[in-house]
Formats: C-alpha cells, sequence, structure tokens
C-alpha cells in the first residue's frame, strides 16, 4: 500500500484531522503528515513518545485477540486532541490525531472506509 497517498487523502478528507502516519511494528514512523498552520502540541521527541505509547497499547490488545478478537480501532480522548489508531496489517499501525469534542465514530469510518479503497486499488 502507498501509505504516503493513503495519509494525504486521510488528512484531506477532513479538516479537523491535525495528524496522520503508519508506525512500522519496530516502532518507527515511516510516513506522518500534519496539517499546515496548526499549533502542534508535541515536539519530535514527545511525538515519538505518544506513538511508542499507541504502539504499545496494539500489542497489548494483540495478546487477547484469541478470546476477543481482533482490534479494529482504539481512541484515546485529550482536552487539545483525540487520538486515534487503526492496524492496517499485522505490522503496520495507523495513527492520527484530530480536534476535541468531534465523533470520533464517523472520523474512524472515513478513515476506514480510505483506507479500504486505497487497498482495493
Amino acid at each position: 500500500m502507498d501509505y504516503d497517498k493513503m495519509c494525504k487523502s486521510i488528512l484531506e478528507s477532513d479538516s479537523k484531522i491535525r495528524f496522520v502516519g503508519v508506525v512500522s511494528t519496530s516502532g518507527i514512523l515511516v510516513n506522518d503528515m500534519n496539517r499546515e498552520g496548526l499549533e502542534q502540541y508535541l515536539s519530535t521527541e514527545e511525538l515519538k513518545m505518544s506513538i511508542h505509547y499507541s504502539k504499545m497499547e496494539w500489542e497489548k490488545s494483540k495478546n487477547l485477540s484469541h478470546k476477543i478478537g481482533n482490534e479494529a480501532a482504539s481512541v484515546v480522548e485529550y482536552d487539545k486532541v483525540t487520538l486515534i489508531s487503526i492496524p492496517l496489517n499485522n505490522h503496520d499501525l495507523f495513527v492520527a490525531s484530530m480536534e476535541p469534542k468531534e465523533d470520533y465514530f464517523k472520523m474512524i469510518l472515513k478513515m476506514k472506509s480510505i483506507i479500504q479503497n486505497l487497498t482495493l486499488d
């Protein structure tokens, strides 16, 4: 999958999306994009830490998948942003941040639709 195209498509799909990226199983941010003109709340090091935590949560959910199924998405709400994680496959994790107090369920559906459509290309 072309992660650059996917990230760009998702970022451009809604003005409420602040950041998008893809994290590999080794925890490396292999692709990322920020919405221009917005205040960035996290430094580069803090962003890496946030991504590390998202990856850890994904790994923990994999440990329970034999009982409850595979993770479809996860959401963490903060005062200033909402973080979304969506597994792309067994190796990569899509991560995004969006404005707070928005309908993250609709946003996840939109993101998944874009991912699925690009997978079919």
